[in-house]
This record gives structure tokens, sequence and C-alpha cells, in this order.
């Protein structure tokens, strides 16, 4: 069954395919059954240019489990680079509590 969960995010940086790199301009979270994965329901995050050709595309099928452990690590990284980037302009924050989370 389809879940029709599907978050577009704009996306700035570099995705690589093949043997070269392509510029993106979206990003794309869904949740619903692999199409490639030997798994049942995952989260899929695709990776593109919309003014690219369809293969200007980066795609990964995970577990709702391993997402939820990237989406912290994601949040550990981004706390630690919002300070590093405060330090850095000369702002007096205090450093973020990371926790790790298992």
């Amino acid at each position: 069954m389809c879940t029709s969960i599907i978050e577009i995010a704009d996306a700035e940086g570099m995705a690589k395919r093949g043997d070269g790199w392509f510029p993106l301009t979206q990003a794309v979270v869904a949740y619903d059954h692999a199409r490639h994965a030997l798994l049942g329901d995952v989260i899929t995050l695709d990776f593109m240019n919309t003014s690219l050709d369809a293969g200007a595309r980066a795609g990964v099928e995970i577990t709702l489990e391993s997402a939820k452990a990237l989406r912290a690590a994601l949040d550990r990284a981004i706390a630690a680079a919002d300070y590093e980037e405060a330090e850095v302009r000369g702002k007096t924050e205090t450093k973020p509590r990371l926790v790790r989370v298992a």
C-alpha cells in the first residue's frame, strides 16, 4: 500500500553519479515500499537536479530505524557545525550538549 508520505526541500550541494558530479537543486524524502532494497517499507532519499536529465539523481533506500539513526547523526553534526560557525564569527554561545543515540 502506498503511504503518500513525501517531503520535498530545496537542496544546494553536489551529488555523484557514475564517475561525475552534478549540482543539486532538490531533495525528496518519502516513506513507501522499497523498490530496490530487499526490505519492506523504507525511507527513500532522492537527491536530484530538476533542470538536468532523469539520471541526475542519487537515491537511497534505508529502513526506518536507519533513518532515525541518520537523523540523530545529522542533528549532532548540525549542532556542532552551528557552534563552530558561531565561534568563528566571534559570538559567545554555549556549546550544545551532544548526546549519542544508539
